[in-house]
């Protein structure tokens, strides 16, 4: 009888947060909305791409989408014998179809052209766009993609990763989406290499579209990955259940003695990395980390903002980027280390989806790294432990009713 009464309150009470969460999910749907409908036109700083050497290769970061476009669009229009694309985000508008031509016009020249898209971030693009010229090949991801049977417990994941790699030598990779928003309106990073590690980038493109082909004829492996390189190529794989980028951030954070600077789109930390955040900063480490003040989705900030208050009690100090979405997920410590990549410091990202991350060791890259954080800091407003515990009761409320969500997301 008694356990009968407990369950029945139990049941109650899940059903009770269920709504509460459902309903102040849809509150803040609705702000979102009024809020987008309100934005005007974005400035935030940025700077001119740089090319420097690391090694043998040439790397270049790349701070406002426009120049990363071109750049990606020349590549293109120089590409002789290969190509192969992969992107989360497509959007059938100007950018994205001045990509999908420039593709169309190397298939026409004789260039081999693959491309891989994920179908559930592009629903909301007319799929007319992604009808391509035959000579191109093309694989949708899925979101089970990659699975292995209903009895797996391995997951499929959704497609996070954005490559362009050009007949092996010059490859891409890092948070920049295709489409027009991404050229001038969101403050995002993403790397150039030229030379070999850009086979390090075309092999895990090989490696994904071997996997997933479905009747395609399969890649051959690059012949040239270096076993020496100061950019190491790390990959999150759901399929074969593997990912070392969650475990890449923490032995970066943990080796750090000086700072490890982090800049990321969505910080929804598992406990794991909490806590080596929390132990940085007790030995003295100077932990910074950039977040949007306002991303482009509002229930995720609210989520994040469950975690400001116990970084801030540790010693960690946060960064609030204003009037413009910056979606970067990149990272520095102690002049020696970086990392530039597709992986957001979140659940989907760290322990879900497919990604891509770049690990640099090279001091050049990281002051040029430390650069870029110092120019966005200058455009965010430090966060302080008492102007955080001074906002809302009606905050409070319903970040408290949003925090089962951290476990998921």
């Amino acid at each position: 009888m008694v356990l009968g009464r407990v369950q029945t309150a139990l049941k109650v009470g899940a059903g009770a947060l269920a709504l509460a969460q459902v309903g102040t999910i849809a509150a803040l749907m609705v702000v979102d909305r009024r809020r987008k409908r309100h934005r005007g036109h974005v400035n935030f700083p940025s700077k001119p791409p740089e090319p420097l050497f690391a090694g043998e290769d040439e790397l270049t970061v790349y701070t406002r989408g426009r120049d990363l476009f071109d750049d990606m669009i020349a590549t293109i229009e120089a590409a002789e014998h290969t190509i192969v694309l992969e992107t989360y985000i497509w959007k059938g508008d100007r950018v994205g179809r001045r990509f999908k031509q420039a593709l169309t016009d190397a298939a026409e020249r004789g260039v081999e052209v693959h491309v891989v898209y994920d179908v559930f971030a592009n629903l909301v693009v007319p799929q007319t766009f992604f009808r391509f010229d035959p000579r191109i090949h093309v694989l949708r991801h899925w979101p089970w993609t990659g699975a292995r049977g209903l009895l797996s417990f391995r997951s499929p994941g959704l497609n996070h990763r954005k490559i362009l790699v050009v007949d092996g030598s010059t490859a891409f990779l890092g948070g920049y989406n295709l489409g027009s928003l991404y050229a001038s309106r969101w403050r995002d990073t993403h790397l150039r290499i030229r030379g070999q590690a850009a086979s390090d980038v075309a092999n895990a493109f090989v490696d994904y579209w071997n996997m997933a082909r479905r009747g395609q004829r399969a890649l051959p492996q690059p012949s040239n990955r270096p076993w020496e390189s100061a950019v190491r190529v790390t990959r999150n794989v759901p399929s074969i259940g593997v990912y070392p980028i969650r475990y890449t951030y923490l032995e970066a954070i943990d080796r750090a003695r000086e700072r490890i600077w982090l800049t990321h789109a969505y910080l929804i930390p598992d406990d794991d990395l909490i806590f080596a955040l929390g132990e940085a900063a007790d030995r003295g480490v100077d932990v910074r980390i950039i977040v949007p003040a306002e991303s482009n989705h509002i229930v995720a900030d609210w989520i994040s903002r469950g975690f400001y208050a116990t970084f801030l009690r540790r010693g960690v100090r946060l960064f609030l980027y204003q009037d413009a979405m910056v979606h970067a997920k990149t990272g520095t410590a102690d002049g020696r280390w970086s990392m530039i990549g597709t992986a957001n410091l979140d659940r989907l990202s760290l322990t879900g989806n497919y990604e891509i991350n770049a690990e640099i060791l090279d001091a050049d890259l990281a002051r040029e790294m430390e650069d870029i954080f110092v120019m966005d800091a200058s455009n965010c407003v430090e966060l302080t432990l008492h102007d955080w515990q001074s906002r809302s009761f009606a905050m409070k409320v319903s970040e408290a009713i949003l925090s089962p969500l951290r476990h998921i997301l």
